[in-house]
């Protein structure tokens, strides 16, 4: 494959990915950036090799570089947070935590974390917006989530997800810790 040829595919996969990141439409990035649709539209199929002024207007109206736009390396990007890392958010002298392990942009923000709960403690928490779903898993003990008034019971190696545009809240009603990684995947703002 020549270096144009890499080039012209690199751009397509860059633009669809951060258009998604974005959460732009095609005519929303064709606005912003004062591109025709039609011309995004080729860019993203790989079909045209558009002149820099015009990867410089799409990268400016996504927030990214040229670079970026044009970085052809192959494979994943991998980014490794070390546990000293981890940012712990809450906790309490009782030694009930969250941790924010990691977090991502995809489309919207996607957060992993780590809660411990003791026994007799609760967490609640305000509606999130439309759209947002939370994934639970359950290492220890047993959790009690209440979702918009209602109780549920997930104990350990059990899952739950719930949207969690309603209020919510993660408590333990049991005598020992309870523990459990919790996904938050956050609609992209338009």
């Amino acid at each position: 494959m020549s270096d144009l040829e890499l080039l012209t595919q690199s751009l397509a996969r860059n633009v669809k990915h951060w258009r998604a990141v974005r959460g732009f439409t095609l005519d929303v990035l064709a606005a912003r950036a004062g591109v025709s649709r039609g011309m995004l539209i080729q860019i993203e199929q790989a079909r045209t090799n558009p002149s820099i002024g015009t990867v410089v207007k799409i990268g400016d109206a996504l927030g990214v570089s040229v670079t970026t736009l044009l970085d052809y390396e192959q494979g994943p990007k991998v980014r490794i947070v070390p546990a000293e890392r981890a940012v712990r958010l809450w906790h309490t002298e009782a030694g009930s935590y969250n941790r924010l392990l990691a977090g991502t942009e995809a489309p919207g923000p996607l957060e992993m974390w780590d809660w411990r709960l003791m026994p007799g403690e609760r967490s609640p928490s305000e509606p999130h917006p439309g759209g947002t779903v939370e994934l639970v898993h359950v290492t220890a003990g047993e959790l009690t989530l209440t979702v918009d008034g209602e109780e549920y019971r997930v104990p350990a190696g059990a899952s739950a997800s719930f949207e969690a545009n309603t209020p919510h809240v993660y408590g333990n009603t049991g005598d020992v810790p309870m523990e459990m990684v919790m996904a938050v995947s956050v609609p992209p703002v338009h």
